[in-house]
């Protein structure tokens, strides 16, 4: 979609630029990694691990530091800090915390480790924002850097793992790598994780062969020879079977597919890009994903802002769909107006869709409703009841099903700390699931 100049004019204290910006230094400065550091860019579009693993940012020796110790991010002008349940915790200034924001001058331990955060600013640059890569749009100074890492990663053909809230628009993303990579002229797949039954997603990736499996009438390829010499884009990677982590570990690593039911292997030649909603380094270390994929798959990582975190892209966002969907020059203020305040949970997703409704329907059109928590279901509300009280919400798929699973992780942990008593040792056991995933799930459930 063509964005002209008057959209650019939505946005004009964007575009003048001028304010400060802060970057990080991590430095050791105590243990067997002492003088080691971790440069974060003061616009760094992914977040950064520290721990004893491969696939850290920062790798340090030390044994009492867990493979995946803590992860860094971006949070305006900070550092967001958090334990990813490592076995021995996180310290900040000798108080142990389980997430932080880190403004610099911190001293950070982990095990016999001690790392001193330092920081330090650098004027923002008054040039013109880009106001898109490909089709992906939006001229926040949020996603500048984004803007910047998908043009480098587009000339390179490693793997690229896209983090983002659904609807952040990671797969427009992933077709802009494509457009803009060597592989421009051959195939585009895409395949989402979610759509597919566990029974189907093996044939689905790698193909099968006639009377493979009950209704297998035909040989059928899989995406991986569809995207032959082009990009595969798998959506929500997160959500993929542990088993076949394993097949896709060995089809990254060797560039060979098998299809189901057959014995020989197949040479494709294949650019992989995959996206999740999930937070991967807590997946990782609660045992749902594994480690050795992600390090094969985030060598090119992203990560998507949500609209409500991107400055200045919703007056530019609502101005661009009301152009390409049809309205007859900018979009009037008082459409504009509606807009405020709004946390986006759908993100650009829910804001194209408002913005047709608001061309369908005309200025009769309600503005979209002002953000509210989850719905706290009464102790009489049934479970169906509570499900559909989230989908008349109209909230996405992913967004409504994320809540029903975080009622029902909420119910079922007071359930089963009140049979036992209150016991977390008994509950969990009784639970099938360890200790300290127990806790996990019962601190983000609330009290």
């Amino acid at each position: 979609m063509a964005v002209d100049e008057r959209t650019l004019q939505h946005a004009p204290e964007i575009a003048a630029g001028g304010a400060d910006l802060v970057a990080f230094t991590c430095e050791v400065v105590r243990g067997a990694d002492t003088g080691k550091r971790l440069e974060i860019d003061a616009a760094a579009p992914f977040r950064s691990l520290v721990g004893s693993g491969p696939a850290s940012d920062l790798r340090l020796a030390d044994p009492h530091v867990s493979r995946r110790h803590f992860s860094l991010e971006r949070d305006g002008v900070a550092l967001r800090l958090r334990d990813l349940s490592s076995t021995n915790g996180t310290r900040i200034n000798g108080v142990t915390i389980v997430e932080a924001r880190l403004t610099g001058g911190e001293i950070v331990e982990v095990g016999s480790t001690a790392i001193q955060v330092h920081a330090r600013s650098r004027a923002r640059s008054t040039s013109r924002p880009a106001p898109a890569f490909g089709k992906m749009l939006g001229i926040s100074p949020e996603l500048q850097p984004v803007y910047a890492l998908a043009r480098k990663l587009a000339r390179s053909d490693v793997p690229i793992l896209i983090e983002g809230e659904t609807g952040t628009g990671k797969e427009v993303l992933a077709e802009a790598l494509h457009d803009a990579s060597a592989r421009a002229a051959k195939p585009f797949i895409v395949v989402d994780c979610t759509t597919l039954s566990p029974s189907l997603i093996e044939s689905e990736l790698f193909g099968h062969e006639k009377g493979a499996f009950t209704g297998a009438l035909t040989a059928r390829k899989g995406v991986f020879e569809e995207a032959n010499g082009g990009t595969l884009f798998i959506d929500e990677i997160g959500d993929l079977d542990l088993a076949l982590q394993a097949k896709l570990l060995r089809a990254i690593e060797r560039g060979e597919i098998r299809r189901v039911g057959s014995s020989s292997w197949q040479t494709v030649s294949v650019r992989l890009i995959v996206a999740t909603r999930r937070d991967l380094d807590v997946a990782i270390a609660e045992g749902t994903f594994r480690d050795d994929l992600f390090y094969r798959l985030a060598v090119g990582r992203i990560d998507l802002p949500p609209l409500r975190k991107r400055t200045g892209d919703v007056p530019f966002l609502a101005d661009a769909f009301w152009r390409e969907l049809g309205g007859h020059g900018p979009i009037p203020p008082e459409l504009l107006r509606r807009l405020e305040g709004h946390a986006w949970p759908g993100n650009v997703r829910e804001l194209r869709n408002w913005v047709a409704r608001a061309l369908a329907v005309g200025d009769h059109v309600e503005g979209p409703r002002r953000s509210s928590p989850p719905p706290s279901p009464s102790p009489t509300t049934s479970g169906e009841d509570f499900i559909m009280q989230v989908i008349s919400q109209g909230a996405p798929f992913a967004v409504a099903r994320q809540r029903v699973l975080e009622h029902f992780e909420r119910t079922f942990i007071q359930h089963v700390l009140d049979v036992h008593g209150g016991h977390v040792g008994r509950a969990s056991a009784a639970s099938g699931i360890g200790r300290r995933y127990f806790q996990k799930i019962r601190s983000r459930s609330g009290p």
